[in-house]
């Protein structure tokens, strides 16, 4: 099931990327040096990172170290839960058949559109005047 050796893994989401180790272990999960439920304070959130996990079934066998940084909480949860999905279709193809189905390899490409010319934001226009 699970080798001595660490799997890596690096997932991305709007503007944050997510690194990731998974070792064997007891199911510890570090999130930047602390620990994923100070981290993400969010349930919501700390769900979100572990669903790989879940599906796979590895939920306490694995442990977790992950390094995030860039954009907002909810897009380093969603690019830690792209890393350890990564992390894990690497280690074993096996769970590539589970993860894979349930949409968690794949990096969702929605990211800010960027500022035009002329417009308040990426589509506001100035206002009109007619005199």
């Amino acid at each position: 099931m699970l080798d001595t050796i660490a799997a890596y893994g690096t997932g991305r989401r709007k503007s944050s990327i997510a690194r990731t180790w998974l070792s064997p272990g007891d199911g510890q999960f570090i999130v930047n040096d602390m620990p994923m439920k100070e981290y993400f304070a969010r349930h919501m959130l700390s769900e979100l990172a572990m669903r790989p996990l879940v599906a796979t079934q590895l939920d306490g066998q694995v442990n977790v170290k992950a390094y995030v940084r860039g954009g907002g909480i909810a897009g380093q949860a969603d690019a830690l839960r792209h890393a350890i999905s990564n992390a894990l279709a690497d280690m074993d193809d096996t769970y590539r058949g589970v993860l894979g189905p349930q949409g968690l390899l794949t990096r969702d490409p929605r990211a800010k559109e960027r500022k035009k010319p002329f417009c308040r934001g990426a589509r506001r226009r100035k206002q009109f005047s007619k005199r």
